[in-house]
């Protein structure tokens, strides 16, 4: 076991990052442990990474050493907005001091310069030039390198970056490997090095910093629809609309809360993106919590699409898509974007699988190949999976003359077909869904939504998983038929009468 972060007086006493735990114990026989939880410490990490996008809406966590604890910021063309490099420098660092962190930084060109920089020469801001000379006094461990190619070159007195320069690269290489020459590279900018941003990167945004924090969510609402307007405005000036939008509001206690929307289709009217927060919100219920305040909000946009100016007044064209559209969106944000569903046509004869659900909000094309032929009589509520029927009917191949479904008899007057289908042998063992289910979470189970399952015919709302598609079904016969009571049904006949085999029939759907 060794030592994995220390306090100020652990430091004091001599003891360093790395150390095994046995001998900080003979240094320091009083030395309080706490064992490190590795997975939560990363989730918190991560959480306070996102807060510091209100510095640079590109911010990423390091996890070359380890997942915590390395923080980047891509400040590249924000800097004046803070008075330059060395006050957005000061005043991250100055912030995060006063909240009681012990923290270092540095500016760099380079990813591996500023990492560099800032573990063994903090506080230090260097560009062109200047990068070989101050990366040529450190120590070889500021390459990012493993303890074995630290020791190694350690151990063949090569114990700074700069007397790595202009020594043999294939002799570096086969001794110490690929990694020491590509961090080196790296450093210097021979090689790219680029940051994985942890949240999407806007293309457009608008903020909002406040003088004194506040907390109410009618507060944060009545901002959004401010910062909403100066969104559309910069939006409209690029003839662009967006259909994602992000409102992120950073808390004082360095935390930050993201709400997102999507809407059906690209827009920047500013009254349409708030209402979708304002939906929004109203299913935060509890959930909202300012903590000690909000000392600032983003409103971002982000999958952009080219999006003209519209004609209206005496000389538009107002054929209701665009009211549709909002409906839909409307819907979508205060129920969830997986309560409100359309059916699209799916490329196969197979009746079960022709239609699938998917959220209006995040529609796909249409195949042409897959539309529907009119010319083909389909039962206008179709069950998700075929119900067993038991059927009285003429031998070999007759329609149905009575079937009992759901112990209920029901007398056939009149029927019309075969339809005949053939399965599609292509798709055997494949699992029939109505809806891509989205990440499990774990809650407890309510009987009415039991009982909601249960009912044939509806949708599910998370996710409707049928039967494993049965490639032994090869024919399905199909018939409409009405009963005395005119109710028609469309049935079907798996396999033949013979002298070995019965067939099996189903119910599938209802015409009226």
């Amino acid at each position: 076991m060794r030592l994995a972060a220390l306090d100020f007086l652990a430091n004091r006493a001599g003891l360093v990052v790395g150390q095994s735990l046995s001998d900080a114990r003979a240094l320091l026989p009083d030395l309080v442990l706490r064992e490190l939880d590795e997975g939560f410490t990363t989730q918190v990490f991560a959480d306070f990474a996102d807060w510091h996008s209100n510095a640079s809406p590109i911010v990423a966590v390091h996890d070359d050493v380890a997942p915590w604890g390395d923080l980047m910021l891509d400040i590249t063309g924000v800097a004046h907005l803070f008075g330059g490099e060395e006050k957005l420098l000061d005043r991250l660092l100055g912030r995060l001091r006063e909240l009681g962190f012990t923290v270092t930084g540095a500016i760099a060109d380079t990813i591996g310069a500023a990492w560099a920089l800032a573990h063994f020469a903090p506080g230090r801001i260097i560009g062109g030039s200047e990068l070989v000379q101050v990366l040529a006094g450190l120590p070889v461990a500021a390459l990012r390198l493993t303890e074995s190619q630290v020791f190694g070159l350690v151990q063949m007195g090569l114990k700074q970056v700069g007397q790595l320069y202009g020594r043999d690269r294939k002799a570096l290489q086969a001794r110490f490997g690929q990694s020491l020459l590509l961090r080196l590279d790296q450093a210097l900018g021979g090689i790219e090095e680029r940051i994985t941003p942890r949240l999407p990167i806007p293309d457009y945004y608008a903020e909002r910093r406040f003088a004194e924090p506040i907390g109410y969510l009618d507060d944060v609402l009545m901002t959004m629809r401010d910062l909403a307007i100066q969104l559309g405005l910069r939006l409209g000036t690029a003839q662009q609309g967006a259909q994602g939008f992000h409102l992120m509001l950073y808390r004082v206690d360095h935390k930050v809360m993201t709400l997102s929307v999507n809407a059906a289709r690209a827009t920047r009217d500013p009254d349409h993106i708030a209402s979708l927060f304002v939906h929004r919100s109203d299913r935060l219920g509890s959930e909202y919590d300012a903590g000690f305040g909000i000392d600032s909000i983003r409103l971002a946009a982000t999958s952009l699409a080219p999006l003209a100016d519209v004609q209206v007044g005496a000389f538009g064209t107002d054929d209701g898509a665009a009211d549709l559209d909002r409906l839909f969106d409307r819907m979508s944000s205060r129920l969830g974007p997986l309560a409100v569903v359309r059916s699209k046509p799916v490329d196969t004869h197979i009746p079960e699988r022709a239609v699938r659900l998917e959220p209006v909000v995040a529609r796909t094309d249409d195949d042409p190949g897959a539309r529907p032929d009119p010319d083909l009589p389909r039962p206008l509520r179709l069950l998700p999976a075929p119900e067993p029927v038991d059927v009285i009917a003429e031998v070999p191949d007759g329609p149905p003359k009575r079937m009992v479904w759901r112990r209920v008899s029901y007398k056939v007057l009149k029927a019309s077909g075969p339809e005949r289908i053939e399965a599609e042998w292509w798709r055997s063992g494949q699992r029939l869904a109505l809806l891509e289910a989205p990440p499990s979470r774990e809650k407890k189970s309510d009987p009415r939504d039991d009982a909601q399952r249960k009912r044939p015919g509806l949708p599910v709302g998370e996710a409707s998983p049928l039967a494993d598609f049965d490639p032994d079904a090869v024919t399905r016969d199909y018939y409409i038929v009405e009963d005395d009571g005119g109710r028609r049904f469309w049935v079907f006949r798996v396999g033949l009468y013979g002298a070995e085999s019965r067939p099996r029939w189903f119910l599938h759907g209802f015409f009226a």
